[in-house]
């Protein structure tokens, strides 16, 4: 950051200024919702790194000598000759010689049995699978104490008791889960959400995570996250993204010209999470014309358009006893909740959405096989039953799209006539489609997209 800073010929407070808007900025423009955003120049923060360092020095886990060896700028990180790839870090990074310096270590090397035998006896904490492997292939290795200080830059927090040193960026960013939520003073607060239940961090970043951060934590006696989670990388036509091959991919541009939640809806969809994809403005085009569009938007446009023109445009009144065809469609419906919770307890976001594509497509089919359009002529009342059974699907199909989808889903929920205070989770078995709600006439929620080769 201070070497940006020169750069761009600002002073680090105000270049990291700039940069945390843009990210705040695209929170916004992503439609993503947060209870908090910190940042690492707040003073309370530095304050709790300070008292984690003060804890490990305490306890025996930091002593001062000094550093030499390769360091990546842009990876903030320490990297042994072995680890090299061609003269440049294995992400492709280059690496510089950092001369010899005074410099703080952590006694990392002193954690490597009590990782391994906490892997070993929590499995859950590291996924997917193949990411925990990479974490207990870098600890069987053989852990190296850690360089955790700087004296030759002065953009960080200070030492405490030594200020001609600054904190390694890691012990420094990682800390921010426990001072967000007011380590070591707000008892209270920290006791009620820590241990954390889940961290979602970028593959790269998993060294981190998974081997440095539960280190810190049980030198410091703190309890360990429960389960840490490694997304991957978007790749275009099968190559890496990035600036100096031209194809980086701009989310606001995607939002744009294709619409925030059918991008949202590809972007969470698409590959397993957990794993890399490959981006294409193709397969972005199809899956949201299919599964968006044509299935869960016809659906909605025509179910609704019936009940308006054929029900006093007012949910129906005239309700028959189910049929076992209905019932089969509501069961499933009511084991919705159930199915997308399994999936996201274990951050199988592309399950969440194949279950709820799944439960459209199984809608689709039922309003194919009744034809309440050729009931209204034979059985208005079960046409009727039909239309009902079909707004209660999208009912709770839209109250659960909602983190895949949001404003769609509740432009849907507006259609149906469901009050804003009906639309969590918690309404999904309380609640139903109130009989004799008046409906207006309906829109269509997702138009078609057009897939224009790329110049």
């Amino acid at each position: 950051m201070e070497k940006s800073a020169h750069q761009r010929e600002m002073s680090p407070q105000d270049f990291v200024d700039e940069v945390s808007q843009s990210f705040r900025k695209l929170l916004t423009e992503l439609n993503i919702s947060n209870d908090m955003f910190i940042r690492t120049t707040d003073d309370e923060h530095k304050k709790s790194v300070q008292h984690l360092w003060q804890k490990l020095v305490d306890n025996g886990y930091i002593y001062l000598g000094s550093y030499e060896g390769w360091y990546c700028v842009r990876d903030e990180c320490y990297y042994t000759e072995s680890e090299l790839v061609d003269g440049i870090a294995p992400t492709g990074a280059e690496v510089v010689w950092q001369e010899k310096e005074p410099s703080y270590f952590f006694k990392l090397s002193a954690f490597e049995d009590k990782l391994l035998q906490y892997y070993e006896d929590y499995p859950e904490f590291v996924g997917p699978e193949s990411r925990k492997n990479e974490v207990i292939g870098f600890v069987n290795g053989g852990l190296r104490d850690l360089s955790i200080s700087r004296t030759s830059f002065k953009w960080g927090v200070p030492v405490p008791g030594d200020e001609d040193h600054v904190m390694y960026v890691w012990i420094d960013a990682l800390a921010n889960y426990i001072s967000a939520i007011g380590y070591p003073d707000n008892g209270e607060k920290f006791n009620k959400f820590w241990p954390a239940n889940l961290h979602v961090v970028g593959k790269d970043i998993l060294r981190f995570h998974a081997v440095y951060w539960p280190a810190f934590l049980l030198a410091a006696d703190l309890p360990v996250p429960r389960r840490i989670y490694a997304h991957g990388w978007w790749t275009k036509d099968g190559e890496k993204i990035s600036k100096s091959l031209g194809n980086v991919i701009d989310p606001l541009q995607l939002v744009e010209k294709y619409g925030l939640d059918q991008t949202r809806f590809f972007l969470m969809s698409e590959v397993n999470f957990g794993s890399d994809g490959d981006f294409s403005h193709e397969k972005l085009v199809r899956k949201a014309n299919t599964h968006l569009a044509n299935e869960l938007g016809n659906l909605c446009q025509r179910t609704l358009t019936m009940v308006f023109k054929n029900c006093n445009q007012a949910v129906p009144t005239q309700i028959q006893q189910f049929s076992s065809q209905d019932e089969a469609l509501l069961a499933k419906t009511r084991a919705l909740r159930s199915t997308c919770g399994e999936a996201i307890s274990h951050q199988a976001i592309h399950k969440y959405v194949a279950a709820m594509v799944s439960m459209i497509w199984d809608a689709n089919k039922y309003i194919d096989d009744m034809e309440p359009w050729a009931l209204r002529k034979t059985d208005e009342d079960r046409m009727a039953t039909v239309l009902y059974v079909l707004m209660e699907v999208l009912r709770v199909s839209a109250i659960l799209y909602q983190p895949l989808i949001p404003t769609s889903a509740n432009e849907i929920l507006d259609q149906l006539g469901i009050p804003k205070d009906e639309r969590t989770f918690d309404h999904l078995e309380t609640c139903s489609v109130a009989k004799g709600t008046p409906i207006s006439k309906p829109k269509g929620v997702f138009p078609r997209l057009e897939f224009e080769e790329e110049a």
